[in-house]
């Protein structure tokens, strides 16, 4: 949504308004990187099952992504000169970015935790920390007693991925519905100089 409004329909407004814009194709790059991740067995369905596995580790999370997307174009040999122990590296369209599996299972299986949530908006005296947690719908202290009734098995735990992608989900649906504007840069000048105009770049 953010990309296709950035890249394809901000560059039709530069056209519209006369400004001298060449306009540059991010499309083909910009999709094979989201189909990477969204695809049924994609980084993201990866990344989620690994984490509900209980012997999986970060070793079998990398054999798993190699498997099933090292035949991607986009999906590289690391090749980064910070990090010598990068697993892969992703061809986006601003560059080759080498990443670090090393730890992210574990990270994936540390959400926040509800009870703590609701601790923090019901208890707490600090006006701040109850403000940002307001949207959160925490879960009761005391568990309401159900007489008669045999208790539901629960399901699996919520991970840090699961959570994000239905808040993403949200915030898709809702910008979906609006008409989006974007603050536009101001470049003063070519030569990324401070103090320095050029009257034509932004008038």
């Amino acid at each position: 949504f953010f990309n296709h409004h950035m890249f394809v329909v901000e560059q039709e407004e530069y056209v519209k308004e006369g400004i001298d814009w060449e306009i540059v194709d991010f499309g083909m790059d910009l999709q094979a990187a989201i189909i990477m991740f969204e695809k049924p067995m994609g980084l993201w369905a990866i990344l989620e099952e690994e984490s509900l596995f209980p012997k999986a580790t970060d070793k079998s999370f990398e054999e798993k992504l190699k498997a099933s997307l090292g035949k991607l174009p986009i999906f590289l040999k690391p090749q980064s000169k910070t990090d010598k122990n990068a697993h892969f590296a992703i061809s986006h369209y601003a560059g080759i970015v080498s990443y670090n599996v090393t730890g992210w299972l574990e990270k994936n299986k540390d959400p926040v935790n509800d009870t703590v949530v609701e601790v923090y908006k019901s208890t707490s005296t600090c006006a701040l920390l109850v403000h940002l947690w307001r949207d959160h719908p925490g879960q009761p202290t005391t568990a309401p007693k159900e007489e008669g009734k045999k208790k539901k098995k629960g399901g699996g735990g919520k991970t840090v991925s699961s959570v994000y992608l239905v808040s993403l989900n949200d915030l898709m649906s809702t910008l979906h519905n609006c008409e989006p504007h974007f603050v536009r840069c101001l470049v003063p000048n070519t030569h990324k100089k401070p103090g320095e105009v050029e009257p034509p770049l932004i008038m």
